[in-house]
């Protein structure tokens, strides 16, 4: 085969589960998966049975980078001989079946997942061919069903999808990326006293032109200010555009003044 060479350079990050693709169809679903795989921290893939054979140059052309995983896979002629190695193995199952097992969510299952890969055991995901997925016989080789909770009037996935769920989830698992962030680039969050400066600055500018006239009403006012300027978290470039603006403002409002005296002296 050609094709094969490049790609990123993917080498296991600690101890991931497997992933068993049981009788693929298409070859481009087989690369899609491997780059789903490799988005979500997952580098074992093993092939039963694959429809048109092994290997198959368009599964590379649609790996997008994760070559690497296509090059290492293994293939073996039946569900059995692919787990065989294994000490855990869950299998997605999207349509109800006269089945007694545990199922699990996505999510459920990456936990167990992570727990059991902690403890050194080997563990892999089934997953069925694009058309009918897994039958009765490839669950049976399975301790656990998985059953991702969708839209139930519509639950379709492809393969790569299906497998994109289960690589997020378990990167999920032990990702430690804070749910919420301010991206400040090159600058960075001011702090209260600069914010202070500011205001300082603003309200000395607006009691200058008058806008805080109302003694009544100005604490309010400037209690409200405060609060619109202290609702998020402002950054030190944007303190020094808005320092500008009012320095600006001022500064107009000074030249107007002497243009509409110089005016009124020539009247």
């Amino acid at each position: 085969m050609t094709g094969r060479d490049g790609g990123a350079d993917l080498r296991p990050i600690g101890h991931s589960p497997v992933v068993i693709l049981v009788r693929p169809q298409l070859a481009d679903n087989i690369g899609a998966v491997a780059r789903a795989m490799a988005n979500g921290g997952l580098f074992h893939l093993r092939l039963v049975a694959p429809r048109d054979g092994w290997p198959q140059q368009r599964a590379w052309n649609n790996a997008s980078g994760a070559q690497r995983l296509l090059d290492a896979l293994t293939v073996h002629d039946t569900v059995q001989d692919a787990v065989a190695d294994l000490h855990r193995v869950f299998a997605t199952c999207p349509r109800p079946r006269h089945i007694v097992k545990t199922v699990l969510t996505a999510r459920g299952a990456a936990a167990e997942l992570r727990e059991a890969c902690n403890r050194a055991l080997s563990c892999g995901l089934l997953f069925g061919p694009e058309r009918a997925g897994l039958d009765n016989d490839d669950m049976a080789q399975a301790d656990a069903l998985i059953r991702y909770p969708m839209n139930p009037a519509f639950t379709s996935l492809n393969l790569a999808q299906a497998v994109m769920v289960m690589a997020y989830e378990w990167w999920q698992t032990a990702d430690e990326t804070l749910p919420r962030t301010l991206m400040t680039n090159e600058t960075q969050v001011a702090t209260k006293a600069k914010l202070e400066n500011f205001l300082t600055h603003l309200v000395d500018q607006l009691d200058a032109c008058g806008f805080l006239r109302n003694a009544p009403k100005r604490p309010g006012m400037v209690r409200n200010l405060r609060h619109l300027f202290q609702r998020g978290e402002i950054t030190e470039q944007e303190l020094r555009t808005l320092h500008g603006v009012v320095t600006e403002l001022a500064l107009g409002r000074r030249q107007r003044g002497r243009l509409e005296r110089d005016m009124i002296e020539k009247i």
